[in-house]
């Protein structure tokens, strides 16, 4: 068995090892699976939901805090059995104001239960806890936006590859037809004496070279069908096909996207939420310099034989205000901390704030540059397939060699990869100025 022969067996091995591909997807409704099925979405929502649980959590403590204690004591401290049989209710004038008892008495136990109650009345810093959980949530929100244009764009870019991969598996395929029918005329000319040995081992060469590229370009397509529904958040293993070129309309008409990306861009907000949450932290800060009160109240019962149990009982109600006058530079230092990183964050929203402008701007004129490049590709294209039908002519008559009509054929071949490579860009250019503008989920399920 010669190598050709091992060849074709081990691709017929190979092609059918690979899984049957799945169902064909439009673009929309590969987004819309993605925005639903999508891991790093589900994610997302779920740290926003976190992010709202630490909300409620916030304002739970505006609530009375209420605790309950249990505990055990044995001592033989004095002043301690003495309150122990005070709150028990056990004190005997006769025997325990005695200066024996008092000074040296017996060791004794005691069971305490105490029912606690804690309600702030005024402490600035609630509030601002609140509202800075708030601004989390927010924040997570906008995150959440923000994955969803990233994996519309994902998407995208994963059905584009598709489409790649696809048309290069063609040019494979109409490359090795080509190859076998060269060699096919190669032996066919030496047969008849009028063609040459090393033709019919060059194009014999040909041959094996496009068999081996056939097989490469039918796993890069099997792969991106794969890759394209690992971002939809598919079965596992399964393989999608797309339905079509993905259809955007014309950015170029849009005239106010870079505004619209100042309104619109996800990360641009996230970085405004940093200079609000930055000047809540000042507010926090200062808050530090204020009192705060809180009222208090609390249920003791004591027994001396049972946990829970009930000798004697008592309470206490109370209002108690706090005001630190002086603790060091702390909250000065603290107050001096929060407003530099305010700052920060808001030169930090200035840059991007440019930045998203600049985005913009190259995502324009980057699309105008590969409007050029296609038209100067289609050219190309047009230009070697003449090429082509010139040489075969030629070679028809006897007045070109095999190498000319496979090198011209090879050219071929590199125009229509360079086309399929430059309309791939053309059609991301569209996707890529939307995205730059933080609209693309927008007008994907327009």
């Amino acid at each position: 068995m010669n190598n050709k022969a091992v060849l074709q067996i081990a691709c017929l091995l190979w092609a059918t090892a690979i899984p049957a591909f799945g169902e064909t997807v439009s673009l929309k409704d590969a987004v819309q699976r993605a925005l639903a099925n999508n891991h790093l979405l589900k994610a997302a929502a779920l740290e926003e939901g976190a992010a709202r649980e630490g909300v409620a959590g916030s304002k739970s403590r505006y609530l009375p805090r209420v605790s309950l204690e249990s505990g055990a004591l044995l001592s033989t401290t004095p002043s301690s059995v003495f309150m122990m049989k005070l709150d028990e209710g056990r004190i005997n004038p006769a025997s325990d104001f005695a200066a024996g008892a008092l000074n040296n008495p017996s060791p004794r136990g005691d069971f305490r239960t105490l029912l606690r109650l804690e309600q702030p009345l005024i402490d600035f810093n609630v509030s601002t806890g609140v509202k800075l959980a708030e601004k989390d949530a927010e924040t997570a929100q906008t995150a959440l936006r923000q994955a969803r244009e990233q994996v519309t764009f994902r998407v995208y870019l994963a059905y584009l590859e598709v489409r790649r991969a696809g048309a290069y598996r063609d040019i494979a395929d109409q490359a090795l037809a080509d190859a076998r029918e060269h060699l096919r005329l190669a032996q066919v000319r030496e047969r008849d004496g009028v063609g040459l040995k090393s033709d019919q081992l060059r194009a014999a060469t040909e041959v094996s070279e496009a068999e081996q590229a056939q097989v490469s370009a039918t796993n890069e397509l099997q792969l991106s069908r794969l890759r394209l529904n690992l971002v939809l958040g598919g079965p596992e293993g399964e393989a999608l096909d797309i339905a079509g070129l993905p259809q955007l309309s014309d950015p170029d008409q849009r005239a106010d996207l870079a505004e619209l990306a100042l309104k619109q861009r996800p990360d641009l907000a996230v970085a405004e939420q940093a200079v609000q949450k930055g000047e809540l932290a000042v507010r926090q800060a200062k808050n530090a310099y204020l009192p705060t009160v809180y009222a208090s109240a609390s249920y003791q019962v004591n027994d001396r034989e049972l946990p829970l149990g009930y000798d004697h009982d008592s309470w206490n109600v109370g209002v108690n205000l706090r005001w630190d006058l002086f603790d060091g530079t702390r909250r000065s230092h603290e107050k001096g901390r929060a407003e530099l990183s305010r700052q920060a964050a808001a030169e930090v929203l200035e840059d991007r704030r440019r930045e998203v402008t600049l985005q913009v701007t190259e995502a324009r004129l980057r699309r105008k540059e590969v409007a050029a490049k296609l038209v100067s590709a289609r050219a190309a294209l047009q230009a070697a397939q003449e090429g082509v039908r010139l040489v075969t002519l030629r070679f028809a008559g006897g007045l070109s060699s095999m190498v000319e009509l496979m090198d011209a054929e090879a050219t071929l071949n590199r125009s229509r990869a360079n086309l399929v490579e430059v309309e791939n860009a053309e059609l991301r250019s569209a996707a890529q100025l939307y995205h730059a503008a933080g609209v693309l989920v927008t007008e994907v399920l327009r």
